[in-house]
């Protein structure tokens, strides 16, 4: 289910225990902390929501290379099972800070990271089929010349997406989205200039090309 062992163990300490108000208990507080005194006589409630608030925690405390081995075994249990070379790995791994500030679940984590996994044109999701209209097409044939000449860098590349937002009288989200939809195949990911700069200038123009127009 996508939930990290740390998780689970300070969970179901706070199942049937307390500390006083703590609900992040690390697993060196709790064996630091823990009495037969404090455990409680009320039923536990289980709750997803407080369940998936506290591994979204946890995720986020995680170094981004533990990460990365957790999706990949994520995968592996997979049918068919999905593995990752080197490349793919190290995108990943450079990807995570962004990644993981959404993910409340290994498998949300997994999903949301689903674009790095395969280089080539993404399958879009309903949403982002939405997006690609042919104005933001055409929009996306004439970017692309501009960012192939741009210092590749998310800065860099941020600052060429907004002048050319300028000149074509339109805000710089209505230039973002249709690239985080041509780059990823949906309407949420880490910051899209992050993303452009971990897919690459190669792997970003030919994922544009696809659906420019």
């Amino acid at each position: 289910m996508g939930y990290l062992p740390e998780t689970m163990r300070n969970y179901l300490l706070r199942l049937g225990w307390s500390h006083g108000d703590d609900e992040t208990i690390s697993t060196e507080q709790a064996i630091e902390w823990f009495n037969l005194e404090s455990i409680g006589k009320s039923p536990a409630r289980m709750d997803f929501k407080k369940l998936d608030n506290l591994n979204g925690h946890y995720i986020r405390q995680r170094d981004d290379a533990s990460l990365a081995d957790e999706v990949i075994a994520m995968l592996g249990r997979e049918t068919p099972a999905r593995t990752l070379d080197a490349a793919k790995r190290a995108r990943l791994v450079v990807a995570m800070p962004g990644l993981k500030e959404r993910a409340k679940t290994i498998i949300e984590l997994t999903d949301s990271a689903e674009f790095l996994f395969t280089d080539g044109p993404r399958t879009l999701d309903e949403a982002a089929a939405k997006i690609l209209t042919p104005d933001a097409r055409a929009a996306l044939g004439r970017i692309a010349p501009l960012l192939a000449q741009t210092e590749w860098q998310a800065a860099k590349l941020e600052e060429a997406a907004r002048g050319f937002a300028e000149a074509e009288g339109k805000k710089l989200g209505q230039v973002a989205q249709p690239l985080r939809a041509a780059l990823t195949g949906k309407t949420s990911s880490p910051p899209i200039f992050d993303v452009l700069a971990i897919l690459g200038k190669d792997e970003t123009l030919v994922r544009l090309g696809t659906y420019a127009g």
